[in-house]
C-alpha cells in the first residue's frame, strides 16, 4: 500500500519549488548575487510563464503567506519596542517624509496621466514601500546594520512596516468599500487598541511566559509556544479584519521584550528561511516572462522612474533628519526598490477593484517593475555601502584634522555591539564565571551564550549580559561574533558538547582557537585527537588558574599581568557556586552546573 500512495498535492509543488530554488540559489550565490535574487530567478523558471513545472499557484502562494508572516514576526523580534522607541525621533520625521512624499509624487504623476485620483493614490502607496527583507540581508551580509546607513535604512524600514498597517485600512476606503466617517474611526480604533494590547502584553505576559517556559529546559516545547505565540497572534488580529502579516509582526515586538528574544529568533528561523524562499520563488513565479519581453521598454522606463523618485525622497527625508548627504545618498539607494509588502497591500486592493496605475495589465507591470527591482537591488545597496565607507573615510581624515569639527549627530547604534579578537563564553558556570572575570579585568571584549535559566539570572544579577539562545542556530553564532572571535571557550560542559561546540566554532572561524576543560584525561586527549579543540585542562580538581592561564594566553597579555589577573580572580568570592573547587566532584557530577552543549532539545540536570 506505500507504494501505491500518492504524493498530496502540495508536496509535489514544494518538492519541486525546494530543489529548482535551492539549485539556482546556489549558482546566484556562487556569483556573489543574494540568494534571494535566486529565489525570485528560480520562480520566473519553473513558473506558469517559463518551463511550467509548477502550475497550481494557489498552492504555493498558501505556503508563501505563512513566509510573509514569518518574515514579519522574526522581524518583529529584532526590531523591539526599545529599539523603535531609540530610533523614534527618525522613523516618525524621515519615515513620515518619505513615504509621504514618494506617495504624492507618484500619485500626481499618475493622476497627471487622467487616473483617477483613488488609483492614484493607491499606487503611489505601493511605490513607498521599500524591500524589508533584501535590505536587512544585503545589511547583515556586510554588517552594516548598526552603521549609520543602517540606522537610516532600518530605521525608516520600521516606519513602512508600521505604515502598512493604515495603509490596509486605507484599501478600502480608496476602493469605495468604506462610505461613512464612521467605518474609518472603527478602523482606526481596531489598530490602535490592537497596538496598545500588545505593549501592555508584551511588558507583561509574554516574557513571564516564555521565561517559564525556558526553565523547563524543553527544545521541543519552546518552539512550539513561540509559534504558538506567533500563529494565535496572527489569527486573534484577523478576527478583528486585520492582516495576519500585521499580526505576526506584533508577535514579535511581543516576544522581543523577552530576556530569550535572541534564543527564539534562532528556532524559528530556520523555519523563517524556508517559507519566506517560498515566498520569494513565488514572486517570481508571478512575473509574466512574456509580457516583460513584450514590454521591456515600458517596464524598465518604470523601474528607473521608481528609482529616481524614491532616489529624491529618502535622501530629502534623510536630510531633514540631519544626516550627511554622503548617509543620505547610500540610504537612498539601499532603499531603491519596491518591497515585499506591497505585494500583500496589491492583493488587499485587488480585492476591491484598484489597479496599479489605473492600467488594464497594470498588475503584470507592477509585479515585472519589482522584481527587477528587487533583483538589481543588492547592486544599489553594494554602491551605497560603497559611497559611505569612502565618506566615513574621509570624515575620519577630517576628525583628524580638525577634532572639534564634526559631522552631524549620529544615531544611537544597536544594541548588539559588534565584536573583533573577542572571546566567545559557550555557558555560564563556575568556571565560565571565573574566566569572565579574568576578561574583565584584562579589559578583553567577551560574548556569553547560554540556554540556562539560571546562568542567565545569575548574570543579570552581577550587571552581565548573556545571549541567550543555542550556539548551533546560525543568528546566535552570528551574535556572539564567532566568525571575528579570537578563542572560544566551553569550560562548564560535558565532551559531548564540547565537540558539537567546537564543530560550530570552527565552522563559523577556522582560525579560532578552542578551550575546554574535562573532568577526565582520557576525555581531554578524545577531545584533543582530532584537532578541534586546542587545548583541554584535564584535572580532577577545577584548575581554575590553569584555564585563566590558558584563555588570557592567546590575547598575548604580558605574564606577570595574567597572574596578577589569575590571583585576583582566585581570591575573590563570585556568587553562591564559588567554593574553593566550586563544588566539583568526580564522575559525571563534574558537569552538573552548565551544560550548554548546542542541544536545545536536551533536558540537562
Amino acid at each position: 500500500m506505500l507504494l501505491a500512495a500518492s504524493a498530496p498535492p502540495l508536496f509535489t509543488e514544494l518538492a519541486i519549488l525546494l530543489v529548482a530554488g535551492t539549485l539556482i540559489a546556489f549558482v546566484s550565490s556562487r556569483l556573489g548575487v543574494v540568494p534571494i535574487v535566486g529565489f525570485l530567478a528560480a520562480g520566473t523558471v519553473i513558473g506558469p510563464s517559463g518551463v511550467g513545472l509548477i502550475s497550481d499557484i494557489d498552492l504555493v502562494n498558501q505556503s508563501a503567506d505563512i513566509g510573509v508572516m514569518l518574515l514579519l514576526f522574526t522581524l518583529g523580534i529584532e526590531f523591539s519596542l526599545e529599539r523603535v522607541r531609540r530610533l523614534a525621533s527618525l522613523f516618525l520625521i524621515g519615515g513620515t517624509v518619505q513615504v509621504g512624499l514618494t506617495t504624492g509624487i507618484v500619485a500626481g504623476v499618475v493622476a497627471a496621466f487622467g487616473v483617477e485620483w483613488r488609483t492614484a493614490v493607491f499606487t503611489g502607496l505601493l511605490v513607498s514601500l521599500s524591500s524589508t527583507a533584501i535590505v536587512l540581508k544585503v545589511l547583515a551580509e556586510r554588517r552594516a546594520t548598526t552603521s549609520p546607513v543602517g540606522n537610516v535604512s532600518v530605521a525608516l524600514l520600521i516606519f513602512q512596516d508600521l505604515a502598512i498597517v493604515a495603509m490596509v485600512l486605507a484599501v478600502p476606503l480608496l476602493g469605495g468599500q468604506i462610505t461613512g466617517p464612521a467605518d474609518v474611526l472603527i478602523a482606526f480604533a481596531k489598530a490602535a487598541g490592537i497596538v496598545v494590547a500588545v505593549i501592555v502584553v508584551a511588558r507583561t505576559l509574554v516574557p513571564a511566559v516564555l521565561q517559564y517556559v525556558s526553565r523547563i529546559q524543553s527544545g521541543e516545547v519552546f518552539l512550539l509556544t513561540v509559534l504558538a505565540i506567533c500563529f494565535g497572534t496572527a489569527y486573534a488580529t484577523s478576527l478583528l479584519d486585520v492582516s495576519i502579516s500585521l499580526g505576526a509582526f506584533l508577535a514579535g515586538l511581543m516576544v522581543s521584550e523577552s530576556r530569550v528574544a535572541a534564543r527564539a529568533l534562532g528556532e524559528v528561523m530556520p523555519l523563517q528561511i524556508l517559507f519566506s524562499a517560498t515566498f520569494f520563488v513565488s514572486i517570481g513565479m508571478l512575473l509574466d516572462v512574456g509580457y516583460l519581453a513584450r514590454n521591456l521598454p515600458l517596464v524598465v522606463g518604470l523601474a528607473l522612474a521608481v528609482v529616481v523618485v524614491k532616489m529624491l525622497t529618502t535622501t530629502a527625508a534623510a536630510l531633514l533628519v540631519r544626516q550627511p548627504r554622503a548617509v543620505a545618498l547610500s540610504g537612498a539607494l539601499v532603499l531603491a526598490q519596491i518591497g515585499e509588502f506591497s505585494f500583500v497591500l496589491e492583493r488587499a486592493g485587488e480585492e476591491v477593484g484598484l489597479v496599479p496605475a489605473g492600467l488594464a495589465d497594470g498588475t503584470d507591470a507592477f509585479i515585472a517593475v519589482t522584481v527587477l527591482l528587487m533583483a538589481f537591488s543588492p547592486f544599489g545597496a553594494r554602491w551605497g555601502q560603497s559611497l559611505a565607507a569612502r565618506s566615513d573615510a574621509d570624515r575620519r581624515a577630517r576628525q583628524r584634522a580638525h577634532p572639534h569639527d564634526g559631522d552631524a549627530p549620529q544615531f544611537d547604534p544597536s544594541e548588539h555591539e559588534t565584536l573583533v579578537d573577542h572571546a566567545v563564553v559557550n555557558g555560564f558556570g563556575p568556571r565560565a564565571r571565573r574566566i569572565v572575570s579574568a576578561l574583565e579585568l584584562a579589559h578583553i571584549p567577551y560574548t556569553i551564550v547560554s540556554l540556562d535559566p539560571e546562568a542567565q539570572r545569575w548574570a543579570a544579577s552581577t550587571g552581565r549580559r548573556v545571549l541567550v539562545g543555542d550556539v548551533s542556530r546560525h543568528v546566535i553564532a552570528e551574535r556572539a561574533g564567532l566568525r571575528d572571535a579570537r578563542i572560544a571557550l566551553a569550560v562548564d560542559s560535558p565532551p559531548s558538547a564540547v565537540e558539537q561546540f567546537a564543530r560550530i566554532a570552527r565552522e563559523h572561524n577556522p582560525d579560532i582557537a578552542v578551550l575546554a576543560w574535562a573532568a577526565d584525561p582520557a576525555d581531554a586527549a578524545d577531545l584533543e585527537r582530532d584537532g578541534l579543540v586546542d587545548h583541554v585542562v584535564a584535572e580532577r580538581q577545577a584548575a581554575h588558574d590553569a584555564l585563566i592561564a590558558h584563555a588570557l594566553g592567546h590575547f598575548e597579555l604580558p605574564e606577570p599581568d595574567t597572574e596578577a589577573v589569575t590571583h585576583a580572580v582566585l581570591h575573590t568570592e563570585l556568587g553562591p557556586d564559588s567554593t574553593a573547587d566550586d563544588g566539583i566532584d568526580d564522575g559525571d557530577d563534574a558537569y552538573r552546573h552548565e551544560d550548554d552543549g548546542a542541544d536545545p532539545g536536551k533536558s540537562r540536570t
